[in-house]
């Protein structure tokens, strides 16, 4: 039996070096935990980056992922194909705006098509995004990320894209004109800093688009199926955004994204764009057991409560490391005063794993399937390591 020692290596001697990774040897999952090569359990709260809101091994999506394995892996969208038309009706019965959906394989992938659509449907070079956005690391969604070490070792980007401070619709309003194609925004900036929009600042994009005709997209990648508390992000605000982009958690931790695109738009001309993996059958098997156990166990209400609770008792800690504690939902940042590197190897080595979130914010993202004893444990480990 291989030893974390021995994954490590073999690990290290093959991979690109693109990851800094954390020494440990993850080789099993269930629910919130994690397990290492020995045996030891870590409470999960990066949960695949956003991508496992629904834990590890959910027998559900287990179950539907074996029965499609056995059935049709592989069929790309010049057929039609039960398992995705089945899906695409499930989906598109759970948005809140009626739409028509493009599937692919990853956010970015997702942000790159939205990108595209917005130039095909407008005809009109111009990005708006925020700064300390993060959209992916392709050349389109880099192109709106913000944060200068993602891009300037890839300069130049794609050109026409602009950058205005999130949260401030009065230097948004200004940034849009008759050459903007899209404003493209997250309901909660994960990357930078867990910062959820405040009041009535999606409603004043909404507007700023509508003066000037340009395309509404909102990014929930990282916030979408039931992590901030809804299903969908944009339904705290009641916005209707013109494209809607999905991914990580969709399919309970497999590769897939989704575009959704606002039916009043039209179907998009036919090879416009396309995905050879994008809408497979073993993908949309699983992205509609994870959706039937986001509804019927009702986890973003279950989402929203174990959120409040979590950042309820993270502030009466009142730890002194801590400027302020944010999020909604499960996705949670605590502000420190200091960077938050040391602090993330203090809780691996109390068995909690979580993320940064920019240099000096903890995140914790765990899965919506988290119990509260498990949430009990992570506030102790984090008070333990904070003090």
């Amino acid at each position: 039996m291989s030893t974390s020692e021995s994954i490590i290596s073999a690990e290290q001697r093959y991979t690109s070096g693109l990851y800094p990774k954390r020494p440990v040897a993850i080789v099993r999952g269930e629910g919130a935990r994690l397990y290492d090569a020995e045996g030891r359990a870590y409470i999960d709260c990066v949960a695949g980056q956003g991508a496992a809101n629904l834990g590890h091994s959910h027998p559900a999506v287990v179950a539907a992922v074996q029965a499609q394995a056995a059935t049709l892996m592989s069929c790309p969208e010049i057929f039609h194909n039960d398992r995705r038309a089945a899906y695409l009706a499930e989906l598109t019965a759970a948005l809140p705006f009626p739409a028509r959906v493009f599937l692919c394989n990853s956010g970015a992938e997702a942000v790159e098509a939205a990108l595209k659509f917005a130039r095909l449907l407008t005809g009109r070079p111009g990005v708006v995004a925020a700064r300390r956005g993060f959209h992916g690391r392709t050349m389109g969604a880099l192109s709106a990320t913000w944060e200068p070490k993602y891009r300037e070792p890839f300069a130049p980007l794609v050109p026409a894209f602009s950058h205005v401070p999130y949260g401030e619709p009065e230097e948004l309003a200004e940034a849009v004109g008759a050459q903007t194609a899209a404003v493209l925004l997250e309901p909660v900036q994960g990357e930078g800093g867990v910062r959820p929009a405040p009041p009535g600042y999606l409603e004043a994009a909404r507007r700023s688009c509508d003066e000037h005709g340009a395309l509404l997209l909102i990014d929930e990648v990282q916030t979408g199926f039931g992590r901030t508390g809804r299903l969908f992000a944009i339904e705290h605000s009641g916005v209707t955004p013109d494209v809607l982009i999905l991914a990580k958690s969709i399919a309970a931790g497999l590769p897939m994204g989704a575009v959704a695109i606002h039916e009043r738009l039209g179907p998009l001309p036919g090879g416009a764009h396309g995905s050879t993996f994008g809408g497979n059958p073993l993908l949309c098997a699983a992205a509609s057991a994870a959706l039937r156990v986001y509804q019927e166990q009702e986890l973003p209400r279950q989402a929203a409560a174990k959120g409040a609770w979590l950042m309820g008792r993270l502030r009466e800690l009142q730890l002194p490391a801590v400027r302020e504690v944010r999020g909604l939902g499960l996705l949670v940042g605590l502000e420190l005063k200091t960077r938050v590197q040391p602090y993330l190897q203090a809780l691996l080595e109390r068995g909690v794993l979580a993320l940064p979130a920019g240099p000096t914010v903890l995140r914790l993202l765990p899965p919506l399937v988290i119990s509260d004893d498990e949430l009990a444990e992570v506030v102790d480990a984090v008070a333990a390591v904070l003090r």
